[in-house]
C-alpha cells in the first residue's frame, strides 16, 4: 500500500511517499480503508524520535475511512490500550502511530474496540479530524474540570486543534468563553466561532486582562492551559478555579506560589487524550447539543505529508491540517515496512 512514511527521524522531509506493509487481518483488530488522517502536534515529537518508534514508520493517529470489504463508514479512537480505571490511563496505553502504524496509509488496523460509527453529517475531513482533539478536550473540560452551563473558561492559544475544539464544546455546553492567541485575526476568528473575547498572550500582563474581561472581572471558573504557563493562568482563575493542564508546548516547567494557591482554594487538574468511556460522552454530546463540526484550516494530499508538517510547525494555522487520501491510487498489499 501507499504510505507517507519515515525512515530516519528527524525534519518534515523525512517524510516520503512510498510502499509500506499492508497491515494483514488478525483476531480482535480491525482493518480500516482510510479517507482521510488529520495532523496532531504528537505526530511532530513522533517524527522527531521522541516515542523511539520502530523505523521505517507511519505516523497518525487521527483517521476516518470504510472498514475493509464492507461499506460501514467508520472513525479511529486512537487511544489505545486505557486500561480499566477511568481516572487515569494503564501502564500498556499508547496512541495510535507511535509503536503500530498510524494512519498517513492507505489502510490502516486498530483494536475493534477503538472502532465507532462516524457522525452523521460529518464529511471526511471533519471526521478525521475529531478524534484526537476531541477527545483530548471532551476529557479535559468534562470529565477533569467538570465544566458547567454558566460557567467561565479561558481557552488559552486560540488557532490550535485543541483550541478551536474547546471553544466549540464551550460554547455547546453553554458556557462563556474566552481566548487567549498571538494575533488579533485569531481572537476574532475565534469570536466568530462563538468566544466572547480575547487578549494577547504577547502582552506580558495577558493574564490581568483576560481576567478583566472575565464576568464581573472575577476571573474564570476554568482556564484550559495547552502551553505549561501555570503562574499566569492561575493569576486568571476566580478563587476555587480549576486550571486544567494538557500539555507544555511553552515551558515545560513552571513557578508556583504554594502559599498563593491554597489561600486560592484552586485544582490543578492534569489530564491526557482520554478513555473509550470519554470517547462515547464525547459522541453522545456532539449528538444531543449543537457542537460545530471540527474546523478545517487546511488540507493537503497524502503525499504532501511533509508540506502539510511544514505548515503545522509554522504556527500559522486556524483548525486542523488534514491529509486526503485516495484508497485506489495502488494496490493495498506491501513491499516493506514493520507492522
Amino acid at each position: 500500500m501507499q504510505a507517507s512514511v519515515i525512515r530516519t527521524f528527524g525534519s518534515s522531509s523525512e517524510l516520503t511517499l512510498g510502499d509500506f506493509a499492508a497491515p494483514q487481518a488478525r483476531p480482535g483488530s480491525t482493518i480500516v480503508d482510510l479517507r482521510a488522517a488529520a495532523l496532531n502536534w504528537h505526530d511532530v515529537l513522533v517524527r522527531q524520535g521522541r516515542y523511539k518508534s520502530p523505523l521505517p514508520h507511519v505516523l497518525g493517529a487521527d483517521g476516518a475511512g470504510v472498514i475493509a470489504g464492507s461499506n460501514d463508514e467508520v472513525i479511529i479512537l486512537p487511544s489505545l490500550q486505557w486500561g480499566d480505571s477511568q481516572s487515569a490511563p494503564g501502564p500498556r496505553w499508547e496512541i495510535l502511530g507511535d509503536h503500530r502504524p498510524g494512519t498517513y496509509a492507505q489502510r490502516v488496523s486498530v483494536p475493534t474496540s477503538c472502532i465507532f460509527p462516524k457522525p452523521a453529517g460529518l464529511s471526511w475531513h471533519e471526521a478525521a479530524a475529531l478524534p484526537l482533539v476531541g477527545l483530548t478536550t471532551y476529557r479535559a473540560l468534562f470529565s477533569r474540570a467538570r465544566l458547567r452551563a454558566t460557567e467561565s473558561l479561558l481557552v488559552l492559544g486560540a488557532g490550535g486543534g485543541v483550541a478551536t475544539m474547546a471553544v466549540s464544546l464551550g460554547v455547546a455546553a453553554v458556557a462563556s468563553v474566552f481566548v487567549t492567541s498571538s494575533t488579533p485575526d485569531k481572537i476574532e476568528r475565534a469570536k466568530a466561532s462563538g468566544a466572547t473575547d480575547g487578549v494577547l498572550y504577547t502582552d506580558p500582563d495577558w493574564a490581568d486582562a483576560a481576567k478583566k474581561q472575565s464576568p464581573a472581572s472575577a476571573g474564570f471558573d476554568v482556564v484550559l492551559d495547552t502551553v505549561g504557563t501555570w503562574e499566569q493562568s492561575i493569576r486568571a482563575l476566580k478563587p476555587g478555579g480549576r486550571l486544567v493542564v494538557l500539555g507544555a508546548s511553552r515551558s515545560q516547567f513552571a513557578p508556583l506560589d504554594v502559599r498563593e494557591f491554597y489561600f486560592g482554594q484552586y485544582d490543578l487538574l492534569g489530564t491526557t487524550m482520554g478513555s473509550e468511556h470519554d470517547f462515547r460522552g464525547l459522541l453522545d454530546f456532539m449528538s444531543a447539543a449543537a457542537v460545530a463540526p471540527p474546523l478545517i484550516d487546511r488540507v493537503f494530499d497524502l503525499s504532501e505529508a511533509a508540506a502539510a508538517h511544514e505548515y503545522l510547525e509554522s504556527g500559522d494555522a486556524f483548525g486542523k491540517i488534514v491529509l486526503d487520501i485516495d484508497p485506489d491510487t495502488e494496490d493495498p498489499d506491501t513491499e516493506e515496512g514493520t507492522l
